[in-house]
């Protein structure tokens, strides 16, 4: 069906959004991508006149196939090779309406982290309306459920997130503390400072996927953190450089070897702003979207 241009322009408007829910839903960029092109295919096989409210309908559209692709992604992380982290995104980039959409504290690693504790219904009920800000007629219709059960749905997840503990980004003087301690040490082997920003129960873990080199269980406790980065790191990443970009919300390192991604790391603080977790993806197929041009 050949479409007019008013009909490509709505859904271009949308696409920000789509990739926004899309993304917080999966905790995958590339799934997230996925899934708005499907939404993309959709609107484009639909007649625009029998469409009343397009962004609901393409909401309506992007959530339904965003849980069928939670179901499927929480069926094969049984398989999962080492401990499973979101896809990092690049949020330091602002200034478009994409960028404006990813940066808040609902991309946090920590919070998606929740989030995929989340039952799928609760996950996309609790998105929808604590992050877009939809009412529960609007989300019981896209659900397939009724108002009270979104409701109750969105409650759960409420409660789930609170007990979690902090899921926001550290003050910016922190963050810039805590990356500049963490290159201090794994550079010179000075850890003071370092030592001083760690949680005592802190832990550090990693995402391979089983894909590349990498710890498969997590470094617990901040005397084994602190070994692990200023004598186990330096070995494989002495040669590699290493920048800073703010990802998911918060300052974080990209190590790369020449221009390919080699990992990036970010980091959680808990509520008393000492840091809780330092997270290393290594996955490679999560870090295509660091990689340089040649």
């Amino acid at each position: 069906m050949k479409q007019s241009p008013d009909h490509l322009r709505e859904f271009e408007e949308a696409r920000p959004m789509l990739i926004g829910l899309a993304y917080r839903l999966l905790g995958s960029r590339a799934e997230a991508e996925d899934v708005v092109q499907d939404t993309f295919l959709a609107w484009s096989g639909t007649d625009r006149a029998v469409i009343e409210q397009p962004r609901a309908w393409l909401s309506s559209v992007c959530t339904r196939r965003a849980l069928d692709v939670l179901k499927s992604a929480r069926r094969s992380r049984t398989d999962y090779v080492g401990h499973w982290l979101p896809e990092p995104i690049e949020t330091g980039d602002s200034g478009t309406p994409e960028s404006d959409l990813m940066i808040s504290e609902s991309v946090t690693m920590a919070f998606l982290l929740v989030l995929d504790r989340l039952a799928p219904k609760e996950r996309a009920a609790f998105v929808l309306h604590d992050v877009f800000g939809m009412d529960y007629a609007e989300i019981a219709e896209q659900l397939g459920s009724t108002e009270a059960a979104c409701r109750k749905l969105a409650s759960r997840a409420r409660v789930n997130v609170r007990q979690a503990g902090n899921t926001k980004p550290a003050p910016r003087d922190l963050q810039q503390c805590l990356i500049d301690a963490f290159q201090t040490a794994l550079r010179t082997g000075a850890a003071d400072d370092l030592a001083g920003l760690l949680a005592r129960d802190a832990v550090l873990t990693a995402d391979s996927g089983g894909k590349a080199a990498s710890i498969l269980g997590p470094v617990k406790g901040a005397e084994r953190i602190l070994t692990f980065v200023t004598r186990a790191l330096p070995k494989f990443w002495s040669d590699y450089s290493i920048t800073v970009a703010e990802i998911n919300a918060q300052l974080a390192l990209i190590v790369r070897d020449g221009p390919a991604a080699h990992a990036v790391v970010t980091f959680r603080v808990n509520a008393d702003q000492w840091i809780s977790e330092i997270m290393v993806m290594r996955n490679p197929d999560k870090l295509r979207g660091f990689d340089l041009a040649d």
